[in-house]
């Protein structure tokens, strides 16, 4: 069902209270029109700011978006250094204003593989903004969900018993609801090893729109769709 596109302005009056997004499509982006890669990821980034500040005005509770996969340290070594150069100190200058609007910042992922600097630098800017109660911001960086899972396993089983309970209460999203609505960008239908044990339930949305021209008017519509889909959780 084609829903009809309400403005750009309009939110629906039923939001996930948790959105997930994998931001996908930046190195396309930039090869369409000639440009290096690490344009695309700069273009990237400035569309997650947008996509930050518009969900946390629009009163989304929690959005995680997945930046960085275990699989992309399998990338070139310099597209890599860009990407690692890029997302450390955007996110660091960011801090500032994450403060302003009063969003947390929390980071799902195994920080160990990066440079000691970028990790102090990102371990810092998630310590400055603890005390906010607005939006929880969680980017995935060095993510993997199976990976996720098995870590979590392993200290569920060390502190005594493996339950649906104890192995959430050990992944990095432990305290945050599952989320409601994952939306992939660029044409791939596929989850890429995202949120693997959360998304059990969740609802997905995929377009072909790459990840820097999925603006505000492309997230409404995502929004507009979400809200007209019927939650059954295996009930029937």
């Amino acid at each position: 069902m084609r829903l009809p596109f309400r403005r750009k302005s309009k939110l629906p009056s039923v939001l996930p209270a948790h959105l997930a997004v994998i931001m996908d499509g930046n190195g396309r982006w930039a090869s369409r029109r000639g440009l290096p890669r690490s344009a695309g990821h700069k273009a990237g980034f400035d569309n997650f700011v947008k996509t930050v500040e518009f969900c946390a005005a629009a009163g989304i509770g929690y959005l995680t978006v997945y930046a960085f996969s275990t699989e992309n340290w399998n990338r070139s070594d310099d597209e890599v250094g860009a990407l690692m150069r890029i997302m450390k100190d955007a996110i660091v200058e960011y801090v500032p204003t994450l403060r302003e609007r009063n969003i947390r910042l929390r980071i799902l992922g195994d920080l160990s593989r990066f440079e000691p600097d970028a990790r102090a630098g990102l371990e810092d800017s998630v310590a400055a903004l603890a005390g906010n109660t607005g939006m929880t911001l969680s980017v995935a960086l060095s993510y993997g969900g199976r990976d996720e899972i098995v870590a979590a396993a392993r200290k569920a089983a060390a502190a005594g018993e493996i339950t649906k309970e104890t192995l959430s209460a050990h992944l990095y999203t432990a305290g945050m609801p599952d989320p409601d609505l994952i939306i992939r960008t660029s044409g791939e239908l596929r989850v890429s090893n995202f949120l693997l044990w959360q998304s059990a339930y969740s609802e997905y949305y995929f377009t072909p729109t790459l990840w820097p021209g999925f603006g505000r008017e492309a997230l409404c519509r995502a929004l507009w769709d979400y809200s007209a889909r019927k939650r059954r959780f295996g009930r029937a």
